[in-house]
This record gives C-alpha cells, structure tokens and sequence, in this order.
C-alpha cells in the first residue's frame, strides 16, 4: 500500500495497464513529455515511447476518432480530454460511433477497448469553461459506460477496470480532488466492479446518494446530521451507466428516504433519472418526496461559484426538510 493523491492513483493505474498490455496507448493534448495540463501521464512517454504515449493536435473530435479508428483495429487507445467542457467537438464522434459500432456492425466490429478520460466539476475557479459536469449528456446513450471515481483507491481500481473493459467508457475524474483526496492505494494490480454501487457508510433514516466530488459533501452533511440523532447513509454511485438499480431501491426500501446530489444543474440532470426510477420502483417504501440538491440551471459562474456549488450545508438543510415531513 502507498499512500497516494487521486492524481498519482490514475498515473499509477495507466503505467500498470500500459505495462502490461502493450495495446494499450494514451493521447491527448500535451500528455506526452508535459504530462497534461494535471500531471495525469507524467512520465509514461519516458517510460514507454512516443508511439504510445504522445500528444496530439487540439482537436477533440479528432482525438476521439483517431481512438475510434484504434479501438476499432484491437487497440486500447486510452484518449485524454482536457477538461470535459471540452468534449462537446467531440460529442458526435461519441455518441453516433464509439457508441453504436457494435451496434451497427452487428457484433462484427467493436470500439470496445476505448476509455476516454476527462477531468470534470468545478471547485477550483475555472469559471463556466472549465467546471461543468457533462455525464448526464452521455447517460442518455446506449453502448457507452460512464464511470465517476471520489477517492484514489476507487480511481485506480476503476480506471484499471474501464481500459479492460470489452466497451467504450467515459472516465469522469472530480479535478477538485485530483490534489485534495489523498489515501492509501494497492501498489498491485486490483480492479473496481463497473456498475456496481459503493455503500460508504450504513444508516436507517435516509438514502444520500452521489457520485464522484460529491460523495466527500454527502459524507460532511451526514456528520452535521450525526448531530441532530438523523441516522444517514451514504451510497457512491461509482457508475452512471450502468448504475446500480437494485442497490439504491434497496437501501430506499429499508430508510424510506432519498437525496441525491450532483454538480451538474438541477433540470434533466442524471438524478432526474434516479428519482423517476426509485419513485417507480419504491413508491410504497417512501416516507417523504425525495429531494435533489445540484448545481443551478445556469451556466457555471465564477465570481458566485460557491452559491452555484451543492455544498454540506445545503444539503443538510435538504436532509432535514426530508426526515421532518
């Protein structure tokens, strides 16, 4: 085990998976000598060579297409987007290839081994250019899967199980904790079931449901809790598709209460979704409305970043409004 920051677990998960897979490759905008504009692939062009860790011109639909191109010829092309506000040029290349060239082609041909991976979220002042949350963009399309990692142990174990996987995954890493969240990782190999949710911490009288930054604010918000006897439990999504139906409705079913929080603004975010799924799923375990607490429907500000932001507070007052109605 070493002690590692989120950053230093995806860096470590890339340099196993491209050591022991020589398909496996990693590009994007100065990932190369530079190591990205985070420090993600520091040191893997040294180590491994300019044919399978390099940079690429600034042109997203052009690196998601090239990784297309690779993935579709047995590759496991693992293509960097700078900031995920940045995936939009590449949006058709996504959805209309990576996602159905398996589809279309009849099971003949795949994009199976492609990750791209993107910083995501806000918390560090990068205004509305450098902080949204795209993944509810992309959850409405078939043959994609999106993962969403909170800690180092998750990333690594997540990443090492997106670039295995036989399908194109969306790697959503929380920028706001690439420095911050810091914990003890496996030096070894290890994999993170995809789909599968995270129970955090156990409870009896409300479901906190996130994903990525924002299991760290759920978890704040049920210590505030903690001190008013309201009983919480956290779950971390991990994946948002697929995501992990019959856990969540579980936990529902037994605290009878659910919030869920995301970054991302509040209208046709992907808690919409959960919320019309467990409502339909668990209507008669319900004790109260389940609430949403997310970003706002405007486009991400800088100077009000932290009114825009869901943070412990507000969702302790969410909590609250939930367990007393």
């Amino acid at each position: 085990m070493s002690q590692m920051n989120l950053l230093q677990a995806i860096n470590n998960g890339l340099d196993i998976a491209m050591a022991k897979d020589e398909k496996v490759v990693c590009f994007g905008e100065d990932v190369g000598h530079f190591g990205g504009v985070f420090r993600a692939t520091s040191q893997l062009q040294e180590k491994y060579g300019r044919d399978r860790c390099f940079n690429t011109p600034v042109v997203e639909q052009g690196i998601v297409g090239f990784a297309n191109g690779l993935a579709a010829q047995g590759h496991k092309p693992v293509a960097e987007v700078q900031f995920s506000d940045y995936i939009f040029p590449a949006f058709d290349q996504i959805v209309n290839e990576s996602a159905k060239f398996r589809y279309r082609s009849g099971n003949e041909f795949d994009v199976g081994g492609l990750t791209i991976r993107a910083p995501y979220g806000g918390g560090i002042k990068g205004g509305h250019y450098h902080s949204q949350s795209p993944e509810a963009y992309f959850a409405h399309t078939p043959g994609l899967k999106i993962v969403v990692p909170r800690n180092p142990y998750q990333a690594k174990g997540l990443l090492l199980a997106s670039i295995r996987d036989n399908n194109p995954v969306l790697f959503f890493e929380p920028k706001r904790l690439y420095r911050a969240s810091v914990g003890e990782v496996p030096d070894d190999d290890y994999e993170l079931p995809i789909g599968s949710a995270d129970l955090v911490r156990e409870g009896s009288d409300i479901t906190l449901l996130a994903w990525g930054a924002q299991v760290e604010i759920i978890a704040a918000a049920a210590t505030l809790a903690d001190a008013g006897g309201i009983d919480c439990e956290i779950m971390d999504l991990r994946s948002i598709l697929p995501w992990d139906i019959e856990t969540v409705v579980r936990s529902v079913q037994k605290t009878g209460r659910l919030l869920v929080s995301h970054e991302a603004p509040l209208t046709s975010g992907f808690g919409a979704e959960i919320v019309a799924t467990v409502q339909e799923q668990a209507f008669l375990s319900l004790e109260s409305p389940i609430l949403r607490v997310c970003g706002m429907d405007t486009p991400y500000p800088l100077s009000h970043e932290t009114e825009y932001v869901p943070d412990a507070t507000k969702v302790f007052e969410a909590i609250k409004r939930c367990v007393n109605y």
